[in-house]
């Protein structure tokens, strides 16, 4: 599937400045308003940091934002190529339990503003504390909303089943009811995940390179993990820089950015504490490595 992998990338790069088996019956839509269980990874929109006053409204109007349904393509037919180059994907990296690559995928579970900064601790070279970055904080918080629109509307439509429903593989998350029933298509997780690193490699060009890498990671880690789909990955990148090329059509993100892009400078130039070195030399040994081929 690296053919799906470069195709979705290319996409980026022009926007960036369970075994086969009859289809499963359609679920009912889970309620939005459900709080999730731990380690659940829930969706973009479930929960938000809230250091002071949380994000009130998304940056976009309903006129402004992306049609994602109309954006995206399906997911993949029943039977076809590439619905079972996903379940080979599903099947072989349940081998990955256990493994550094596994434990990252866990890790990178969590979302959100304070999220992203840890997950960029090592890239970044020094721990940020969101307390310090309210300007940042409130960037990615109110983005965080358009994107979660951006997402539920695709995932409603197609509403497909996740890859560990149905079967007892090994995933990385707790196996929740909740999480059963909620859509797959695309990946709310990699659609938040790589808005954010092209915000981030935005806001901080000269580590842009380091930050897409570790945006990708991110992104398969939702394979790995065994609670999304290749093509829901994918999906969500093009997804991703779809909510970000409207975004930047708008005056108050980019104003915002502005304000970010200063503030993040003097707290990643002003000798912070350093990341975790466990962390880093995991994510190094993830990074350096060739990458997974699904």
């Amino acid at each position: 599937m690296p053919a799906l992998l470069a195709l979705a990338l290319s996409t980026v790069a022009l926007l960036t400045p369970a075994p086969a088996g009859a289809e499963p019956p359609k679920p009912a839509a889970p309620p939005e308003s459900a709080a999730p269980g731990p380690q659940s990874a829930p969706s973009v929109g479930a929960d938000t940091l809230k250091p002071g006053r949380p994000a009130a409204r998304p940056y976009l109007s309903e006129e402004e934002a992306p049609d994602t349904v109309k954006i995206l393509s399906p997911p993949p037919a029943s039977h076809s190529p590439l619905e079972n180059a996903d379940r080979a994907a599903f099947n072989t990296t349940r081998a990955l339990k256990g493994s550094a690559r596994w434990d990252l995928a866990a890790n990178d579970v969590a979302e959100g503003a304070s999220a992203i900064l840890d997950t960029y601790a090592c890239v970044l070279g020094t721990r940020i504390d969101a307390a310090r970055v309210p300007a940042v904080v409130n960037l990615f918080e109110r983005a965080r909303l358009d994107i979660a629109r951006g997402t539920k509307a695709p995932k409603l439509h197609y509403r497909r089943l996740r890859p560990f429903v149905g079967n007892d593989a090994p995933i990385c998350v707790q196996r929740t009811q909740q999480l059963a029933d909620s859509f797959s298509y695309p990946s709310g997780h990699a659609t938040q995940g790589w808005a954010y690193a092209l915000m981030m490699a935005s806001l901080i060009p000269t580590k842009s390179g380091a930050i897409l890498a570790r945006g990708r990671v991110y992104g398969e880690s939702r394979i790995v993990c065994g609670v999304h789909w290749l093509t829901d990955v994918a999906a969500g990148r093009t997804n991703g820089s779809a909510i970000v090329a409207a975004l930047m059509g708008n005056a108050e993100f980019r104003a915002d950015m502005d304000k970010a892009r200063i503030e993040l400078a003097k707290v990643v130039e002003g000798n912070g504490p350093p990341p975790v070195e466990a962390t880093c030399a995991r994510e190094n040994a993830v990074l350096t490595a060739p990458a997974l081929q699904f």
